[in-house]
């Protein structure tokens, strides 16, 4: 049995994750290791793990790492402690690969600690560009400790290869989080409100909005103004909430967003949703707002306009569906109103055709030799010579 260790820190990459899961637990030569960390261990973000156990999956270590505190030293220090607990970890699980999805500082930890104990590493969502988050930095990081890729679109393949990665070892997948939209099976509009336990009303929006960790400043910016916009909707929409990361800065935005809820009957906040309820409550909305990655590589397979806030996301591709505003309150009400008269039922998402899953596991289990993953070598990009560089 092949041993495939995936590591999970955040509601934001197990959704994605979740068919990839699926598929590496009922093949019948590979052996799931799942790895929990980072907000999912944490009360405060609503214990997701019980989440995961709730979906069937058996979880093979547990490693604490997120400190109270939401500033770069807490952050750091977080890191510091993750690398320790994945290093116990996988010595104890003795890995033939580890798994991880995306840009977090959690899966830096896990990566630290796969590279110096020689164990190879596969990356999803590689040479993806967010410019206004230093998750850019992260990913790339992550890119040069990893011996396998499985970028979501051909132009984040081109980056990798960019990068110096073996064409060899790059394999285009799509979104992973878009199997979901294919196989699962969403929640009808009284079943919604029942787990809400809010009734939606004639025009409802779903937010998310995360702090804006390269530039605070607009990120506190972002968030004030959104909120003044959403007040202006009135009563009569309906505004359903998520709680932003565990990102610098994420408490001051929550405290902002549970005063809200507070003085507007018709809002709510939720920690979590999970990935089945935050579809079905998304299908059901007239728009989604803020400036998380999902309005951006989820949304637009449903249908649904997207108001994406300032520069979190720039970079990304984006489907005609996708309304991008400036962190200002008038431009952000325009937005909405634009989103509620449009008519997205026939865009096209450029982020895959949710069979993604079945073609990571198909390479994975294609593996005969995975210590041999562990040389690589650097490509350099034909002609190139140096052009450019200054001495």
């Amino acid at each position: 049995m092949k041993r495939i260790c995936v590591v999970t820190g955040t509601r934001a990459e197990y959704g994605p994750l979740f068919w990839v899961l699926k598929e590496i637990d009922a093949h019948p030569d590979l052996e799931l290791q799942l790895v929990v960390t980072g907000m999912h261990l944490s009360p405060e973000y609503g214990s997701t793990w019980k989440v995961i156990e709730a979906d069937g999956f058996a979880i093979a270590a547990k490693v604490e790492m997120l400190l109270s505190g939401d500033t770069g030293t807490a952050i750091a220090k977080s890191m510091g402690l993750g690398t320790i607990g994945f290093a116990d970890a996988f010595e104890r699980l003795r890995p033939d690969i580890v798994v991880v999805w995306g840009d977090r500082f959690e899966l830096m930890a896990a990566v630290q600690a796969a590279v110096v104990a020689r164990i190879p590493i596969a990356h999803i969502g590689g040479g993806d560009v967010t410019e206004g988050a230093f998750d850019d930095a992260i990913r790339h990081a992550i890119t040069k400790m990893a011996h396998l890729h499985f970028p979501i679109i051909a132009d984040s393949a081109r980056r990798l290869r960019q990068m110096g990665e073996a064409p060899g070892r790059i394999h285009l997948a799509g979104n992973a989080s878009l199997d979901h939209l294919r196989r699962t099976v969403f929640l009808e509009r009284v079943e919604v409100e029942a787990r809400l336990n809010f009734s939606l009303r004639p025009r409802n929006v779903l937010v998310t909005y995360h702090p804006v960790t390269l530039d605070p400043e607009e990120g506190r910016r972002g968030w004030t103004e959104m909120l003044a916009a959403l007040e202006s909707l009135g009563e009569e929409v309906g505004i359903i909430m998520t709680a932003p990361n565990a990102d610098n800065d994420s408490r001051e935005l929550m405290v902002a967003l549970e005063a809200f809820v507070g003085a507007h009957p018709n809002a709510i906040l939720r920690t979590s949703l999970g990935s089945q309820l935050y579809m079905s409550t998304a299908r059901l909305c007239d728009a989604v707002v803020g400036n998380s990655s999902s309005g951006l590589l989820e949304i637009p397979s449903l249908g649904v306009v997207t108001v994406n806030i300032g520069t979190r996301q720039n970079g990304r591709p984006r489907a005609a569906s996708v309304i991008d505003c400036a962190p200002d309150s008038a431009a952000i009400r325009a937005a909405m109103d634009r989103a509620m008269a449009m008519d997205c039922g026939d865009v096209t998402n450029p982020y895959g055709d949710g069979r993604s899953a079945q073609r990571i596991v198909r390479v994975l289990a294609g593996i005969e030799d995975f210590p041999a993953l562990l040389h690589k070598g650097f490509i350099d990009l034909a002609g190139d010579g140096g052009a450019g560089v200054t001495p």
